[in-house]
């Protein structure tokens, strides 16, 4: 199946992960359907932001109240690993809830997609495929 994403939106999370290394850059995804049409940034509020993301809870309710009030979906969630690995980490399996949610991880030049279930990688992430239109 895959998710669709633009070249555009993939290049300003590239953007976004680079200026925030060392730290981890997180966001949201929104969007509707299969394709991802928008992403913001967020603050990382993580105690250890080098090793870990936290979105800011604020952001996070008021995409979820503009999705309420009929706004684009919220889809799932981004982030970066300055390691370079564009997989899940076991931290990463920890946090997520089994919801369908879609996790975009950046590392180096790699992007991965995936989808937060009870399946897969670490028993929580099966991957998706990232389509660019």
């Amino acid at each position: 199946m895959g998710v669709m994403i633009s070249r555009s939106i993939l290049a300003g999370m590239k953007k976004a992960a680079t200026a925030a290394a060392p730290r981890e850059a997180c966001g949201l995804l929104l969007g509707a359907g299969g394709r991802i049409e928008r992403f913001t940034e967020c603050a990382n509020v993580s105690d250890a932001p080098e090793i870990r993301f936290e979105i800011d809870p604020a952001a996070l309710f008021a995409a979820l109240r503009a999705e309420r009030a009929g706004g684009n979906a919220l889809l799932g969630y981004w982030h970066s690993h300055p390691s370079g690995d564009a997989a899940p980490s076991r931290t990463d399996a920890a946090m997520a809830a089994p919801d369908g949610k879609l996790w975009v991880i950046l590392g180096g030049e790699d992007v991965t997609c995936w989808r937060a279930g009870d399946a897969g990688r670490w028993d929580k992430f099966a991957e998706e495929a990232l389509i660019l239109v």
